[in-house]
């Protein structure tokens, strides 16, 4: 007799793992397996920054907040260079410029994460206009082997969702990868003992534990949510 098959339920697909989407795969599953990654979480405040925002959009400015996070981002990993690094055949590298990956959805469920290079030498503009043209050429599919490459450390954005904290997994040879999670709203006692609305946002920070340690993990996003609950991007 014939081996008998059950046939799929109504509405079943099955699709290949195949083209870019298998590159994907391939690539997340080598970086679990090849790195020892722990993530730390954390939230902050983002009252100033969004002030700073505001401040901005009234000058005609068309920073976003988002922009203004990735500064602030850039502006800590200055102070902390241990995370803006790659681990390669057994050799930690420090990359004086921050080569600044953005993770960009694509249609089809697909993901790059394109190099922004020198990023730590632009201002909120700058930066701004950019992260823009970046996300154009990722859409148009004109990133060259380069950008797909060349990054030092990458940003992970799921800020639009009600995910707050997350597990990016880290773009090796890369150490580390910062998650930006959605935002809650919350009551706080202000200072005159009134109650006020604030907005939190979640942050999360996937790091390589054969080359950072989780107390300079932690130092970093402790100093990236003072700096961004300062506000002080400009």
């Amino acid at each position: 007799m014939g081996q008998m098959h059950t046939p799929a339920a109504a509405g079943t697909q099955t699709l290949p793992l195949k083209g870019m989407r298998k590159m994907i795969a391939a690539k997340m599953s080598e970086s679990l397996q090849t790195a020892a990654q722990l993530t730390h979480h954390a939230e902050c405040e983002l009252t100033a920054l969004q002030a700073r925002r505001a401040q901005l959009k009234a000058a005609g400015s068309q920073v976003s907040l988002q922009d203004l996070l990735l500064l602030e981002i850039l502006r800590t990993l200055k102070d902390h260079p241990v995370l803006n690094a790659t681990l390669e055949d057994n050799l930690i590298t420090l990359h004086g410029p921050v080569h600044l990956g953005l993770a960009i959805p694509l249609p089809g469920d697909l993901l790059v994460a394109p190099a922004l290079f020198d990023a730590e030498q632009l201002d909120a503009e700058a930066l701004a206009l950019a992260r823009r043209a970046l996300v154009d050429k990722a859409l148009a599919g004109k990133l060259s082997v380069r950008e797909l490459t060349g990054a030092t450390v990458t940003v992970t954005n799921l800020g639009l969702s009600r995910v707050r904290f997350f597990t990016p997994i880290l773009n090796v040879p890369q150490v580390a990868i910062i998650g930006l999670g959605g935002v809650q709203r919350r009551l706080q006692r202000g200072a005159d003992g009134n109650l006020v609305e604030r907005d939190f946002m979640g942050l999360s920070l996937t790091f390589d534990h054969r080359a950072v340690n989780g107390a300079p993990a932690a130092d970093f996003l402790d100093d990236l949510c003072r700096r961004i609950e300062q506000g002080e991007s400009s």
